[in-house]
C-alpha cells in the first residue's frame, strides 16, 4: 500500500465586516480550477498544527489563531490515500498575494461558501464547522 500523504488545513473565518454573522475564506487553485479550504502537505519534521499555519499563512496571506479541531478527511489524490488533519481557524489579519499555486482568496457567508466550494467532503466540512460553532 502506498505510503498516506499527510496534510493539514483549516476553515478560516472572520467576523463579517458588517458586524452580523461570520465570512468563510476560499482559495482558488488554477491548477485544478477549483474553490477549496486553505491546505497542503506537511513538511519533514513538522506538525500537523504547524502546517495548518503555514499553509494558511502561504495561501491567504492571514496570520490565524487555531480553533477545535475539525473532522479529518480521507480520500485518495492521484490514486493515492491522502489525511487531511482541519482546525477551524480565526483570521487575525494580512495582505492576501496571489501566487502560481492559489490565485484567488474570497470572503463570502458561509451559505454562499457552501455553494462556492467545488469538493462534497469540503461542503461536509463547512457544514460540521457550522453546527460546532451553534451549539
Amino acid at each position: 500500500m502506498d505510503q498516506v500523504i499527510q496534510a493539514a488545513g483549516c476553515v478560516l473565518w472572520r467576523p463579517a465586516p458588517s458586524g452580523r454573522g461570520i465570512e468563510i475564506a476560499l482559495v482558488h487553485r488554477p491548477k485544478y480550477d477549483d474553490w477549496s479550504h486553505p491546505k497542503g502537505k506537511l513538511k519533514r519534521g513538522e506538525t500537523p498544527e504547524e502546517c495548518a499555519l503555514r499553509e494558511v499563512r502561504e495561501e491567504t496571506g492571514q496570520s490565524c489563531v487555531l480553533g477545535p479541531r475539525l473532522p479529518t478527511a480521507h480520500y485518495l489524490a492521484n490514486g493515492r490515500p491522502k489525511e487531511v488533519t482541519y482546525w477551524s481557524a480565526r483570521a487575525l489579519g494580512g495582505t492576501f498575494t496571489p501566487s502560481r499555486e492559489v490565485d484567488r482568496l474570497t470572503w463570502l457567508a458561509p451559505g454562499q461558501a457552501r455553494a462556492r466550494l467545488t469538493q462534497a467532503r469540503d461542503r461536509d466540512l463547512l457544514d460540521t464547522f457550522q453546527a460546532s460553532r451553534s451549539s
